[in-house]
This record gives structure tokens, sequence and C-alpha cells, in this order.
């Protein structure tokens, strides 16, 4: 199942990008409720240098592409989505005059196999960076049609996993747990700016329960 053609259908081909949203989530039969919705990791400290810092009090700094599909609930972000298949949402925020910078974040995921984030997004546009569970247990980077590249990259469902992406120019940098896992290179133009997104999309399997908690994003220096 490729995440990114999710991103793509709502014009962010994620194909390796569209991560389930933080969902407690997935359609009535398979929807968890707060009881079941574990409590995210403790939050980073706080930093003067961060361009954004996301603990899901509200939804105030995001702006989604579909009505009544995200909310944020003790401290995470979670989708509703039918438990059908090719289901899909893309919540948004940052700036499009953003340039070289990091993001961390935390993911748990208990259905389906999707998740992540699209960074560099403006216009539609972005970089999708998908880290799959379930069977796969790899990370996908693409910039639409185009893979930019693949590596194992281990993140058990049910438990809470650090994702950290850097986009650095035309290059990209992915950790997953604090370990390196895959730098690429983009050779297309564009994406050089932009915010990011966060996806929700069931794939091929009809399900997706992913969380997602303490977004930040923190500017990266100009290497010598």
């Amino acid at each position: 199942m490729n995440t990114w053609n999710a991103v793509r259908c709502q014009t962010l081909r994620f194909a390796c990008w569209a991560a389930a949203a933080l969902l407690v989530l997935a359609g009535p039969a398979g929807a968890q409720s707060h009881v079941d919705t574990p409590a995210p990791p403790p939050s980073p400290a706080s930093s003067a240098a961060a361009l954004m810092t996301e603990r899901f009090l509200t939804l105030n700094a995001w702006r989604p592409d579909r009505d009544s599909v995200w909310s944020a609930e003790r401290g995470v972000l979670s989708a509703q989505l039918p438990d059908k298949p090719q289901q899909r949402s893309l919540i948004y925020a940052g700036s499009a005059d953003w340039g070289d910078y990091a993001v961390d974040l935390d993911l748990y995921q208990s259905r389906g196999a999707d998740k992540g984030l699209a960074v560099r997004v403006h216009g539609g546009v972005g970089i999708g960076v998908d880290l799959r569970g379930g069977d796969y247990q790899d990370v996908l980077v693409y910039h639409r049609e185009l893979p930019l590249g693949h590596a194992p990259a281990p993140n058990p469902d049910r438990r809470w996993t650090h994702l950290r992406v850097e986009a650095r120019g035309n290059q990209y940098s992915v950790l997953v747990d604090g370990r390196l896992v895959l730098q690429c290179r983009d050779k297309l133009p564009g994406a050089r700016h932009g915010g990011i997104a966060l996806p929700a999309y069931t794939g091929g399997k009809g399900a997706c329960s992913v969380l997602y908690a303490n977004v930040v994003v923190t500017p990266l220096a100009d290497q010598p």
C-alpha cells in the first residue's frame, strides 16, 4: 500500500507519505475510545528558536482539508475516517516561507500500516515521508511520482515511535527513535520551502488508527 498515493489524490502524492493521522479513529466499528488512547511521551522543553511547538491542546494552528475528521484530545491529534479502503485526509500547518528545518514528532499505530508526514508543503505539493508499520517496517520518501529513498525502519505497532525528518536544500534525512535510517536527495525542482502536513489514510486494508503528538519544527542552520 502506498500512502503517498493517498496524498497524491489530495494533490500531495503521499505515496510514501500519506500516513494515518493520529487516529483514535477508523470508523464506528474500529474506533478507539479515549480510555484506550495511550498517553503521549513527555513534551520536549520549549525553545525560543522553534518555528512551531504543538502539544495539541487545540487545532488553531492547523488547516484540515475535510471537516469533522480531525480532533485534539489529551495532547494527541486524532482523525475519524470510515473503515473503507482508500479513505484519506490531510491536516496542514506552518508557512510557505519555511526553508531548511527539522520536524520531530511522536507516532503510535494500532491498525493499518501507513503514517508519517509531508515536509516542504506548498501549493498542494511536498516531500512525503511514509513510516510503514505492520508487515512492512520501513520508510519511504517521495516527491510527486519520484521515489527518493527507501530503507528498513523498525516501528512496532502499539508503541510510541519518534520520527525526525531533516530537510536541508535538496537533501533529506530520516531518523527513527534517534537512529539515522535514510538519507536521500531530491533532483526535481521545487519543494525547497513550505509547511508540513499530517495524513490519515486507510489504504487497501480500509483501516487506520494512528496517534500524533509532540510536533516540533526547528530551523536548521546553513552548512558551511
